[in-house]
């Protein structure tokens, strides 16, 4: 047997429900260790170019992983970015002290790249020039072939047989010196990553789902990037809360102040001033900095000259004269929430809960996430505007123009079809 095949049987064993065998359960499972220990963090433009002539040498894909400062900073900016390939070992590259890396991201460029959940780390990436042109999800490939555990460690054990070191995901990835038990994390990270991955495309493959998952990388690295979020104060954690527009105004001067104030100061927004503070004030509506600072989240730990830029926060909102107050939440470009659907279209209610009942159906059988198969975004659409003759080419055509891939589309339109021709009562 040969060693795609034993891991491709061990992959079977977990994403079926199998058991392993007794001594594997037994059997300790053993840390990870670097192979050739943790190399030295690149953070000056004669080290990066070694690293750039060792890169471009070497063969194969490239495991890349990037690590940023959430929580700590404002933005999402890598702090760090770890990078691995045959032939060229691996490399910790400091984009604080090397904030331009197009000439690595050209040097690799022509390779596949490796990362686990790409989308989280592509923007990062591409703010200091690195852009893959194709790449391998091992977190997605991970969904597709019906993982229940898709973190990295879960998957290196499960799939590989080892442990990854845990502990430092969430540190403050932008403290100088980078200390060297996070240093150590951050190499082993992308120590089996191309194992990893060529583990995974043997599972797929046995499971006829490769050419599935390589539609899909293909959508990540054509994806262009995402548009600025409108209104991104309307997602502050407990705006249900708020109901009133003027509430509205009160948010949106405080989110908004806070956000200044953290781009100036380069740490996390939440270090300001907390999404729960917010809500109080938007809430409470205080007349002055001293019923400001008996609400929660502005105590006594607070300055006077913060209470009083914050109370300033909330007098502009409650001078905004009322035919400029926003509007209750945001214009709608879709259809609208599905719990609406039954008093707005009952027959459309009635299509959408046939659709969803035999998407999950088939994901089930399919041993993947309904996500995966088919946004589920993209099912609400077809089903509050079908098209005027459903056919599976019309069918077809609609999940296409919103961005279902082909593999999707030939799996899911039967169904799909079905639930909108003889949708259940």
């Amino acid at each position: 047997m040969t060693d795609a095949q034993e891991t491709a049987e061990a992959t079977t064993l977990r994403t079926t429900g199998g058991a392993p065998p007794d001594d594997v359960d037994s059997a300790p499972i053993p840390l990870l260790e670097p192979r050739e220990g943790i190399p030295p963090v690149v953070a000056d433009s004669d080290a990066l170019a070694a690293v750039v002539a060792a890169f471009a040498a070497g063969t194969g894909p490239v495991a890349v992983d990037a690590e940023r400062a959430s929580g700590y900073r404002y933005g999402q900016r890598a702090y760090l970015v770890q990078l691995r390939r045959e032939g060229a070992g691996s490399a910790l590259v400091d984009p604080v002290g090397c904030p331009d890396l197009s000439t690595l991201g050209d040097a690799i460029a022509d390779a596949e790249w490796v990362l686990h959940a790409a989308t989280q780390d592509l923007p990062c990436l591409r703010e200091i020039g690195m852009t893959p042109s194709r790449l391998f999800d091992t977190e997605l490939a991970g969904r597709l072939a019906g993982f229940a555990r898709v973190g990295l460690g879960a998957m290196v054990e499960n799939v590989l047989g080892f442990a990854l070191e845990k502990g430092h995901s969430a540190v403050d990835w932008s403290t100088r010196p980078l200390p060297e038990p996070w240093l150590r994390y951050a190499a082993l990270d992308v120590e089996l990553l191309v194992d990893l991955r060529d583990a995974l495309e043997a599972e797929l493959d046995r499971q006829g789902k490769l050419e599935w998952a390589r539609q899909e990388f293909a959508a990540i690295a054509a994806a262009p990037p995402a548009p600025p979020r409108k209104d991104p104060w309307r997602r502050t954690s407990g705006m249900h809360k708020v109901r009133r527009r003027r509430q509205m105004a009160v948010v949106r001067e405080l989110w908004t102040a806070r956000d200044q104030i953290a781009q100036r100061r380069d740490v996390s927004p939440g270090k300001v001033l907390g999404d729960a503070a917010i809500i109080e004030a938007a809430l409470n509506a205080p007349a002055n900095a001293s019923a400001l600072a008996a609400l929660p989240g502005y105590g006594h730990r607070m300055s006077r000259k913060q209470l009083e830029q914050w109370q300033a926060a909330v007098d502009r909102a409650r001078a905004i004269p009322e035919h400029e107050l926003p509007q209750p939440g945001q214009p709608l470009t879709g259809p609208p929430p599905p719990r609406a659907w039954a008093d707005k279209d009952p027959v459309a209610a009635a299509r959408l809960s046939a659709a969803r009942t035999a998407v999950s159906a088939l994901a089930e059988r399919l041993t993947m996430p309904q996500e995966n198969l088919i946004a589920p975004d993209t099912v609400r659409r077809l089903c509050w505007e079908p098209p005027a003759d459903p056919t599976p080419e019309t069918v077809a055509e609609v999940l296409a123009a919103h961005g279902a891939r082909p593999w999707q589309i030939e799996q899911v339109t039967p169904h799909l079809l079905k639930a909108l021709t003889t949708p259940e009562a």
